[in-house]
């Protein structure tokens, strides 16, 4: 399977897109001299001293500190630089969907600039702190991890290159390419092992993109430099090496070998991801948002129940999303769709705050967590970067091809335009609002035609129990081909399909799986799909004894402050809570309950909707 081309696929207005939007205002509101600044800073082409000297700023002047950018940003921290990468994929991404030119335009200028900061490094180092990082770190000397840093500068330049065709980028890339070629070489391979174990990031998996792109022999060299040997050659015998380590560190890695299987056949780097996965989600099991991961680290293969404090990274759950995204379209398999989905709505949406776009690093699970938030200047944690990446990338995720046609992987609102043997077609896929919205509640157009007109269907008296769906085929003539769509794994009940009305002939709709519909396609067919829902409990791995509470793929957080028992039957979760302000106006409140038959009853609501309240996930039951 295959992604289609970057701008075939957009957002429909609603909720989802206004996040999109949200993200989007963000990265525009960074200042091209902030976000340079360290770049600048270290080719020499920028220097502060207050009201006096090289520059004529006076304290209170815009390029006065107060207005700079701090924490991971810092002149001062040695992380500097990571978040130009991040910004640089999101700007590409956002401007491969909308064609802002705006954005554009930014996006290239900054690119120039880290090209004219290049230049004034002799033509190949580029990054926001100096060479001697690098020379540190060969001489054991604790630095904090330029590898990392570098990886996002140079993903974020390929995407540039990739997604706009910034030449330039592409350029600066060979630059530093050149740099690291002629670095590497002075060590042996033991040597390079040392070094490897000082978490390289995805430093494999930017060799493999330049590699993909230019088929330069020394690109190859940087892949075989950068082979993780001892790690992939331990999760190639089974043992379990992630145990305790730091997950962030591991997964990009694996990224990394992904995309050199891709570009290089081998079959090694296929099989070390396969045993990736077996280790880190099939084995290992995870809490209910799909994370195994608590505080950066991996949690004891199902034994989770003493690591509910801090919480999964955001981090992680981006580049969890990736790897599933990527073994999607590898095998077909719905199973990493579904783990996909379950890791954008309690990760993705659940790490924004909803009204100020800024990401909580942690999400905790335990009893009275809160989230963190970040701010717009003040902080850029590494899960800052990941997240203006995460919110500018839902669009790619939906639709996928492959030679027999499309599949819908993802049951977000949006429209595919393409052309299929010649023929131009659009896909349409709407939600019926009135049957819940999806993954968001919020306002609509058709939610107040609703409840206003009086000649259309009646409403469900209550909140309905199941997503609807309408996907329109428009095609210039008749045309075969397959349409795939994905039954998720929260199915509550039997699916239904039809097309223009009539059932549709296919085959039993089981849960995580592709339901194939070939067929001949005319213009205006309407494939309508009701996906019924239900409330779930989930044991905790570990500790049956605690559970977590999901509607459909979304996981509720019970707003109390204060670890909390519920009675009853975990099989019977409907006994346990009871819908909650399930109507507001034109829309129906999808992920609100309350407790039924305890004293001091609270109430739940979807995590992704959690601000500033204290909440629990988990919850202890006790027979009645």
């Amino acid at each position: 399977m295959s992604e289609f081309a970057a701008g075939k696929v957009k957002l429909s207005p609603g909720p989802l897109k206004a996040r999109f939007e949200l993200n989007k205002k963000y990265i525009m509101i960074l200042t091209d001299e902030n976000l340079l600044r360290n770049f600048y800073l270290e080719a020499g082409l920028w220097s502060y001293s207050g009201n006096g000297g090289t520059t004529s700023a006076t304290t209170t002047s815009s390029d006065g500190p107060e207005h700079w950018h701090w924490g991971w940003e810092s002149p001062t921290c040695e992380l500097r630089g990571h978040m130009m990468g991040h910004w640089l994929s999101a700007a590409a991404r956002i401007y491969s969907q909308t064609g802002d030119a705006q954005v554009r335009a930014k996006a290239d200028f900054i690119v120039a600039e880290l090209e004219r900061c290049q230049q004034a490094n002799e033509g190949q180092w580029l990054a926001a702190f100096p060479q001697t990082y690098m020379n540190r770190m060969a001489q054991g000397r604790f630095v904090w991890a330029p590898h990392y840093t570098i990886h996002k500068l140079l993903m974020g330049l390929h995407e540039m290159y990739v997604l706009t065709g910034n030449q330039k980028a592409l350029t600066i890339m060979n630059g530093l390419a050149a740099w690291f070629h002629k670095w590497t070489a002075r060590f042996s391979e033991q040597e390079m092992d040392e070094l490897l174990d000082l978490e390289t990031g995805g430093m494999l998996e930017a060799w493999a993109d330049l590699y993909g792109i230019t088929r330069d022999p020394k690109h190859l060299a940087l892949i075989k430099k950068y082979d993780r040997r001892r790690f992939f050659d331990a999760l190639l015998e089974g043992q379990d090496v992630l145990t305790n380590k730091h997950a962030n560190t591991q997964i990009p890695e694996i990224l990394g070998a992904a995309r050199a299987w891709e570009v290089t056949g081998e079959a090694r780097y296929r099989k070390i991801v396969e045993a990736f996965w077996k280790n880190a989600v099939t084995d290992r099991g995870y809490v209910a948002t799909g994370a195994g991961d608590n505080g950066e680290l991996w949690m004891p293969a199902g034994d989770m129940g003493a690591r509910l404090g801090v919480g999964q990274e955001h981090c992680c759950n981006y580049n969890m999303m990736r790897l599933a995204h990527t073994l999607l379209r590898w095998t077909g398999e719905a199973a990493y769709a579904d783990y996909w989905e379950r890791r954008f709505v309690n990760g993705v949406l659940a790490h924004q705050h909803g009204d100020t776009g800024m990401v909580s690093y942690f999400l905790g699970m335990g009893a009275g967590s809160q989230k963190a938030w970040g701010s717009p200047t003040q902080h850029f944690w590494c899960c800052h970067g990941t997240l203006v990446q995460a919110n500018a990338a839902y669009a790619s995720q939906i639709f996928l091809a492959d030679q027999e046609g499309i599949s819908v992987c993802q049951w977000l609102s949006s429209e595919l335009v393409y052309e299929w043997e010649g023929c131009a077609i659009r896909l349409q896929l709407e939600q019926d609002g009135q049957y819940g919205d999806y993954p968001l509640n919020n306002w609509s157009v058709t939610g107040m035609e609703a409840i206003t007109k009086v000649n259309t269907p009646p409403l469900p008296i209550h909140r309905p129990n199941a997503m609807k769906y309408k996907l329109t085929i428009r095609t210039e003539q008749p045309i075969a081909f397959a349409l795939k769509l994905r039954m998720p794994w929260w199915l509550g009940g039997q699916a239904s399909i039809s097309i223009n009305g009539r059932p549709a002939e296919a085959d039993l709709y089981a849960p995580s799986s592709f339901v194939k519909l070939a067929r001949q396609w005319e213009d205006g067919d309407i494939i309508t799909v009701e996906l019924p829902k239900e409330l779930k409990a989930e044991p905790l791995p570990g500790d049956d004894g605690k559970v977590a509470f999901l509607d459909g793929p979304v996981v509720l957080a019970g707003l109390t402050a204060e670890e909390r028992h519920l009675a009853g039957d975990p099989a019977h979760p409907a006994a346990l809570l009871t819908p909650d302000r399930e109507r507001n106006h034109s829309w129906w409140n999808s992920g609100y309950y309350r407790t039924a038959g305890i004293d001091r009853g609270f109430r739940f609501i979807p995590l992704y909707e959690v601000k500033e309240e204290a909440y629990t996930v988990y919850f202890s039951i006790k027979p009645n």
